[in-house]
């Protein structure tokens, strides 16, 4: 039978993700030369913040990148196949005896956070790792005071790492986890040193060390009101319409009747829902585009895997046809609440990357 010889992934998918591969580079090699006499790296955590890391790695490894940072050990299966095992590291470090060996194994550097990662590391026989120093975050990394331990003494550190809390904001933070980070870096021995994520490569050559960690300006967040005009977007969520009708005036629409048709109209409804990470936040204030550019405002509530659509301005539009989702990360933002980082991360598995 046919069906026996078919897997889903021939099937099209009624959700795809528009990747534009030149933007992503374009991205990679801005924040490069905004590093300075440092090299930028890629965070390519939360597979590839939401935008496929089997797709991204391979990408940004042409454009010459070398440091890459994963959060989980289970991320390696979608990056390796693309990269040396020395490039990656793991930012939560070896919490359990599978990771160090896996480390240990495979050349993959373990970020080590605390006293006793240290302590599991060297005892497995160590080897080239990279250290989470805590400034001010209190999330990861080793403590200020604890600097001096003799157990750090016995790492072989790559990277001295930390981690910026509010490099989007101008605030005298900034300038104290710099002095913390700079202050670490006398005490600790190490390679190299990094403190800059997107944002704090544009607080200036202070904050660089020898390697930037961007991430969301990656994948065209804007996380400073400077790095505008240089990011380009890169992601674009397109839904097929699943089905159009005419609906009469008063005739309401979607889950709770939160939206009432004051005028005859047609409306379409896409395969798209808060299921997908396109949450009920949308409802009311998203907008759908045609393929000639038509804005279409979503009607009502969005619903777990379905949107409804204004399709007014562009009534010919059939079952099957194609729209785009005004995703534009530093705009949806404000329509939304949400940070770009959940809008990038919550895209769901369904979009067809």
């Amino acid at each position: 039978m046919i069906l026996e010889k078919m897997h889903p992934d021939c099937l099209q998918a009624p959700l795809r993700l528009d990747f534009d591969d030149d933007a992503l580079i374009a991205n990679w090699t801005t924040l490069d030369r905004l590093s300075g006499a440092a090299r930028a790296g890629a965070a390519i955590k939360a597979n590839g913040y939401g935008t496929g890391a089997a797709h991204v790695a391979p990408l940004l490894l042409r454009a010459g990148c070398r440091d890459f940072f994963v959060a989980h050990w289970g991320e390696l299966a979608d990056v390796l196949p693309a990269l040396e095992p020395g490039m990656v590291s793991v930012l939560h470090g070896p919490l359990f005896e599978s990771d160090v060996a896996y480390a240990r194994h495979s050349g993959v550097k373990p970020v080590i956070n605390s006293l006793e990662q240290a302590r599991r590391w060297i005892a497995s026989g160590g080897g080239r790792c990279d250290l989470m120093v805590d400034t001010g975050m209190n999330r990861l990394g080793v403590a200020m005071e604890q600097l001096g331990n003799e157990v750090l003494q016995g790492l072989d550190v790559d990277l001295l790492i930390s981690h910026l809390v509010a490099a989007e904001e101008d605030t005298p933070l900034n300038e104290r986890q710099r002095q913390r980070w700079r202050e670490a870096c006398q005490i600790v021995a190490h390679q190299r040193a990094s403190l800059a994520n997107s944002a704090g490569i544009a607080l200036g050559e202070a904050y660089h060390g020898q390697v930037t960690r961007p991430g969301i300006a990656l994948y065209g967040g804007v996380p400073r009101a400077e790095m505008a005009p240089v990011i380009r977007p890169v992601v674009r969520p397109q839904a097929a319409l699943l089905q159009v009708r005419d609906i009469a005036a008063g005739e309401t629409v979607g889950y709770n009747a939160t939206f009432t048709a004051s005028t005859a109209m047609r409306v379409g409804t896409v395969a798209l829902g808060y299921a997908d990470g396109y949450l009920r936040c949308w409802s009311g204030k998203g907008v759908l585009r045609s393929p000639g550019g038509c804005a279409l405002p979503v009607l009502g509530r969005v619903s777990m895997d379905l949107t409804i659509v204004d399709l007014s301005a562009a009534p010919d539009l059939l079952e099957g046809d194609w729209l785009s989702v005004d995703y534009a990360l530093e705009e949806a933002a404000r329509t939304t609440g949400l940070s770009q980082y959940e809008l990038l991360t919550l895209l769901g598995r369904r979009f067809r990357r």
